[in-house]
């Protein structure tokens, strides 16, 4: 080989590596990293606003705060019930948002008189922490919050209900070994896997972002994510823990989403070992189920709760 080739060939080497690294160092940026959501950002709908505001001026609403296993100071809101209610639901954000926007549900369970525990997931609200999860640490972090309310009530019945990120960290949960107070979970626009995920939307993202092929991108941002945040994006994955468990669990999603398409919803309800229901909510897009058609969606998640006596 000569000189002028291997220069060549020398340099071409180092340009994939820099353009991987900086790809790599992009991708983690857009999908990793946290971002607080501010007032200012719009909701898809006026009713997950004025959600959002019951939650931050509720008069009962408490700060509560624990440390993760990993000793990450967590926060979570908590609005009393009935006086002597030990029904619970824990309401489990999505992705670039914080617990305020999960008000549009906890309004509905106030009304049935439940206790509603609002974590804010780590990175995100008022929650330490430098990285999205996808449910990964998260899911310990719920199990820790579970562990909060049976402290304080040995007697409470517990509902996990989450969507989207959410939903994904709520079924990751119920693969966990859990205390019996955990009796049902509802899952909202889950994925199935965050590869899966991943590789769906790498498409449709931004060509400055997405700037490289797919299936050399997705193995990137894997080795950037264990790097960087010590986790393996690879195993995260939904559809295997609903393998395991036993909690009954209510899959919802929307026929239209196309952030989280709705076969996955499918895939994961064909998959669970658990007693298990499904409703697909026509011309709903992602997360839009509760206000594109809210009589149908707490209609089924009345009649899911009657089924397993809640």
């Amino acid at each position: 080989m000569s000189k002028k080739t291997g220069f060549v060939l020398l340099s071409v080497l180092s340009g994939i590596l820099f353009g991987g690294a900086f790809a790599g160092n992009k991708l983690y940026d857009y999908a990793i990293k946290p971002r607080q959501r501010t007032d200012e950002d719009p909701d898809s709908s006026e009713l997950v606003t004025r959600g959002r505001r019951w939650v931050r001026n509720h008069e009962s609403k408490r700060d509560i705060y624990i440390s993760s296993i990993d000793s990450l100071r967590l926060h979570a809101s908590y609005i009393p019930g009935n006086y002597g209610e030990h029904h619970y639901v824990v309401l489990i954000h999505g992705i670039w948002d914080s617990s305020e926007g999960m008000g549009i549900y906890a309004q509905e369970y106030a009304n049935k008189g439940w206790n509603i525990l609002l974590p804010d997931l780590r990175g995100f609200g008022q929650s330490e922490g430098d990285y999205i999860g996808y449910g990964h640490d998260d899911r310990y972090d719920i199990i820790e919050w579970i562990y909060w309310i049976i402290k304080r009530d040995k007697d409470a019945r517990i509902l996990l209900h989450g969507t989207s990120m959410g939903a994904a960290t709520t079924l990751l949960v119920t693969g966990e070994s859990l205390p019996e107070n955990v009796v049902c979970a509802i899952s909202d626009s889950s994925y199935t896997s965050v590869k899966d995920e991943f590789e769906e939307v790498y498409e449709g993202l931004d060509k400055k972002i997405a700037a490289i092929p797919r299936w050399l991108a997705i193995p990137l941002l894997r080795f950037e994510v264990k790097v960087r945040a010590g986790y393996d994006i690879y195993k995260i994955r939904p559809i295997d823990a609903v393998k395991n468990s036993k909690t009954p669990t209510l899959f919802l999603h929307g026929d239209a989403d196309e952030f989280v398409k709705p076969h996955m919803c499918r895939e994961l309800f064909d998959a669970a070992a658990c007693k298990k229901e499904f409703c697909m909510t026509l011309g709903a897009k992602h997360i839009e189920g509760v206000w594109i058609d809210s009589k149908k969606y707490w209609k089924k998640v009345d009649d899911f709760l009657s089924h397993n006596n809640f």
